[in-house]
């Protein structure tokens, strides 16, 4: 209806601009919105303030003769010009009735659209580095990149959702020498962790897996790995300095093919869980993105060769460095260090230029908040090669905090003391743990209240949104147990009886879904959808408070049934696209 109305508009200016040899402009976006209130009509369109001035006409005046060229539209009870030229449309009762008849014909499709047809967008979410297993704040990533893909998609975007495993580079030798250490004392030799080494039970279950694989291959003695080391923090040294010594020395001891073999094991089991997990979790991906493959295919070295035959790179303290103060960062960057190995901004120009190289119109990425600082510097490197900045979005997700009643759980990967994501999903259930980490703006402060997740209350929204999925099933049940008919196609014609106001409601509610996955959309804020579906539950529950729906009166019983049952249907909508299940029994 809403596209209906907007060309009605079109139609309208065209008319008033031949008539009154108007210029228009070439492309006008006209705005629409749904109405604020019952004396503000359905929807309301602000067309004429906004084309006053350059029509040189007064807007109420302009307003009224756009009202007076619209074409008759059979669903358009009465237009109205109201303030200072807004103009209000108000619709007829079959038109906000024709919403149910939609729902019931397209069932699991009524929501979905076109809007987003032509755009290829890429959604890169999560990107753990397989450093240990998922926690509870890489959930809210997931849960909220996994929705927006979903979102997109359900608007005719052509989505490709990936993993990019940092999978090159220090934390990798670092996670490599701390399964190297563990292996080494499994075997008997009394070798001390190092400070900075990763900590966590994971570790010990990846050297136990290596010892029952290699048996003695990768056995080394403690005086040969600690020979030239220098001090570690709890002797007083630097830890960075001795884990960087302790990783060359692990290299020299084991010889390079040995030490690859162990960080590949450590790698390949710690990418496994994570995919096992985000799988659980029902997360899916169509590409996990090696970043060690950027490497080994020379991607790196040719996106710096590209950005030095732009003049953007330039040598320094013996380093290599990239203008990216020229497209708007603070500051240039690096991209070869000084002893000739490139940074992980280098591996990210090359990884972001191989998502447009690979034909997208458009980037998602989706970073935890303490990535703030790198947005410019990978726009930077983008518009370097001819990119525009507005092709990539970055989604900043703030970091979820576990609450177990008053005390604050840890969340450190490196000392190993965290909760895991598989730990919360065990504890509160997959729908809980995906609704809580969408139903607020990624960029907002969460507090992830476990004993709410679990209650079933209606303080809790998922609960609640549920309950009223298996509240209509339950009524469904009832019916035939009292031996009752449901006829929809009566149901629907009947609709006219529908006149109580929470009916009214509900049926409005109804209509606004593909305008809120549009918004959604468009903002690439699923919470939008999770506060529609807690709205949408709450007029449904006021009117099953309210109203018997089996009553005797058979056309009646048949239109109420036909309407809650519409409201069924986008509930489990709107929940599937947020990754939540639909109970017919709680």
């Amino acid at each position: 209806m809403k596209e209906e109305l907007i060309d009605l508009l079109r139609q309208a200016l065209q008319s008033l601009a031949d008539a009154e040899s108007l210029a228009l402009p070439e492309a006008l976006d006209i705005q629409l919105e749904r109405g604020r209130g019952s004396g503000h009509g359905d929807y309301a369109s602000n067309v004429a303030m906004r084309l006053a001035k350059p029509a040189r006409q007064n807007p109420r005046d302009l307003a009224a003769k756009l009202v007076a060229h619209l074409p008759v539209h059979p669903h358009v009870d009465r237009v109205e010009v109201a303030g200072p030229g807004f103009i209000n449309f108000f619709l007829t009762q079959d038109a906000a009735n024709a919403v149910i008849a939609r729902i019931h014909r397209e069932g699991d499709e009524y929501g979905r659209s076109n809007h987003g047809r032509g755009e290829r967008v890429i959604v890169e979410f999560v990107s753990a580095n397989p450093t240990g297993p998922l926690h509870v704040g890489h959930g809210r990533g997931a849960a909220f990149g996994a929705a927006l893909a979903d979102v997109l998609e359900a608007t005719g975007h052509d989505v490709h959702r990936e993993y990019y495993i940092n999978d090159a580079g220090r934390q990798m030798n670092i996670l490599a020498v701390s399964v190297l250490v563990r292996y080494l004392a499994h075997r008997g030799e009394a070798v001390e962790f190092p400070a900075n080494g990763y900590r966590g039970d994971y570790i010990h279950d990846i050297a136990r897996d290596l010892e029952a694989s290699g048996g003695e291959r990768y056995r080394i003695t403690a005086t040969e790995l600690a020979t030239g080391l220098p001090a570690d923090a709890h002797a007083g040294g630097d830890k960075e300095a001795h884990i960087d010594a302790l990783i060359e020395r692990a290299r020299a001891c084991l010889g390079e093919t040995r030490y690859q073999e162990v960080l590949e094991a450590a790698v390949t089991t710690i990418t496994a869980d994570i995919d096992e997990d985000l799988a659980a979790f029902g997360v899916r991906y169509d590409r996990w993105f090696s970043e060690r493959s950027l490497v080994s295919a020379g991607a790196v070295e040719q996106a710096l060769t590209r950005l030095r035959q732009a003049d953007t790179l330039y040598e320094a303290d013996g380093a290599l460095w990239f203008r990216s103060t020229d497209y708007g960062d603070d500051k240039d960057r690096v991209v070869r260090r000084a002893d000739g190995q490139t940074t992980y901004f280098a591996s990210d120009i090359a990884y972001h230029l191989n998502k447009f190289d690979r034909g997208f119109s458009h980037a998602i990425d989706v970073f935890g908040a303490d990535h703030h600082g790198y947005m410019a510097r990978v726009r930077a490197s983008l518009a370097a090669f001819g990119h525009p900045a507005e092709k990539l979005t970055f989604r900043l997700v703030q970091f979820a905090i576990l609450y177990r009643g008053s005390e604050r759980l840890p969340m450190s990967t490196r000392s190993g003391e965290f909760v895991t994501l598989r730990e919360l999903r065990e504890e509160v259930g997959n729908d809980a743990a995906r609704f809580f980490y969408v139903m607020r703006r990624p960029e907002q402060h969460l507090d992830f209240d476990l004993e709410l997740a679990k209650s079933e209350s209606n303080d809790n929204p998922v609960y609640y949104i549920q309950y009223a999925h298996a509240r209509v099933c339950s009524v469904l049940r009832q019916m035939e147990e009292r031996g009752l008919r449901h006829d929809p196609d009566n149901g629907l014609a009947a609709l006219a009886r529908l006149t109580a106001g929470h009916e009214q409601s509900l049926i409005d509610s109804l209509g606004r879904y593909t305008e809120v996955l549009e918004s959604a959309a468009g903002s690439h804020e699923p919470h939008q959808l999770a506060a529609y579906l807690r709205d949408l539950a709450g007029a449904f529950h006021t009117y099953y408070n309210a109203h018997t729906f089996l009553v005797d009166d058979a056309e009646l019983r048949n239109a109420r049934l036909t309407l809650i049952q519409a409201v069924r249907q986008v509930v489990r909508n709107g929940l599937g696209l947020l990754g939540v299940s639909s109970p017919e029994r709680m």
